[in-house]
């Protein structure tokens, strides 16, 4: 059957997400993984993602790694160099669908606060029809709580749900529900998809 609706990720699929690259610059790559393994930031992160409210949680990190304190506040205050840049052709994709009247939902890893900064940066995060934020839901994918409150909230069968994901265990979630799904690693790929899905004509979607 053809979907009734597309679900976007959004880090690196509508937006680059690279904490590594962006330390990397600033730390060099021994110092960057010495930090992420000693202050723990990638489990911070979930936190934020979680529920947890960004600028606290990023500080009590902070306080209690004062070795690396500059290093872990930079994740609060350059998050925004972190998510970046913008993934044009998604986004246009995002845009073609909507222009053709089909629902587009994001369901994305993303804290609440955080979330809400973001779309004060890219206009395009306030044009979806339905936003699955797991900071706002209280679950992370791929626990299936995410996939089922879309699932809930939006009344659509799974099968009718096609969603394009960078992590292939976001995929399998997915899948295993019975949705359609995409494993993104660039925009053209995402593109063929949603041609071959029957949703966009070879034109539409920018090909």
């Amino acid at each position: 059957m053809t979907p009734e609706a597309v679900v976007f990720d959004i880090g690196n699929v509508l937006i680059g997400w690279d904490p590594e690259g962006f330390y990397d610059g600033r730390l060099g790559e021994d110092r960057r993984k010495a930090l992420f393994a000693e202050a723990g930031l990638e489990e911070m992160n979930l936190r934020v993602d979680a529920g947890a409210p960004f600028r606290a949680t990023v500080e009590a990190q902070a306080a209690m790694h004062p070795d690396w304190a500059e290093q872990i506040l930079w994740w609060y205050d350059h998050w925004i160099e972190m998510a970046s840049p913008r993934i044009e052709g998604s986004i246009a994709l995002l845009r073609a669908l909507r222009a053709k009247g089909i629902p587009v939902f994001a369901l994305s890893n993303f804290g609440d606060d955080s979330f809400a900064y973001a779309q004060t940066q890219y206009d395009f995060l306030a044009e979806f029809d339905r936003y699955y934020v797991s900071g706002r839901i209280g679950a992370i994918k791929p626990d299936p709580a995410i996939y089922a409150a879309v699932e809930h909230d939006s009344g659509l069968a799974p099968q009718a749900l096609i969603f394009a994901d960078d992590r292939p265990l976001n995929i399998d979630a997915a899948l295993s529900r019975g949705w359609k799904a995409h494993l993104f690693t660039d925009w053209t790929g995402w593109a063929q998809r949603l041609v071959d899905e029957g949703l966009l004509t070879q034109k539409e979607a920018g090909l």
